[in-house]
């Protein structure tokens, strides 16, 4: 069984920043690609960024030159420093591991609202 943990969430005015952790365990045999996505009220579930196994990223648009997505291989844990942050980066931000299956995250709400 493998499991996707996820902290870092909450509220911040616009400009602040926030960091997203998300640390796998369980039975995990490979590990290709960490990241996240995010989901807003009434949109689509959307790609945020996410880091390979070789480290290789790739970031939404919106985010770009923003977030930074990170990993930690010894730890399985995948992170995402978010700054100058928006009100349209409100969303419920999910993990996400990309091994034999892909597996998800519970969810962590971030609400950026001065």
């Amino acid at each position: 069984q493998v499991q996707l943990v996820e902290s870092g969430g909450g509220l911040v005015q616009p400009g602040g920043s926030l960091r997203l952790s998300c640390a796998a365990s369980g039975s995990i045999f490979v590990i290709n690609a960490m990241g996240w996505y995010r989901q807003a009220p009434g949109k689509q579930r959307e790609l945020v960024a996410r880091i390979t196994s070789g480290g290789s990223t790739n970031y939404a648009d919106s985010v770009k030159g923003r977030f930074t997505v990170s990993r930690d291989n010894a730890k399985n844990t995948v992170y995402l420093q978010m700054n100058s942050l928006k009100d349209e980066d409100t969303a419920v931000y999910y993990c996400y591991m990309k091994s034999i299956v892909d597996y998800w995250g519970q969810g962590t709400q971030v609400t950026v609202s001065s």
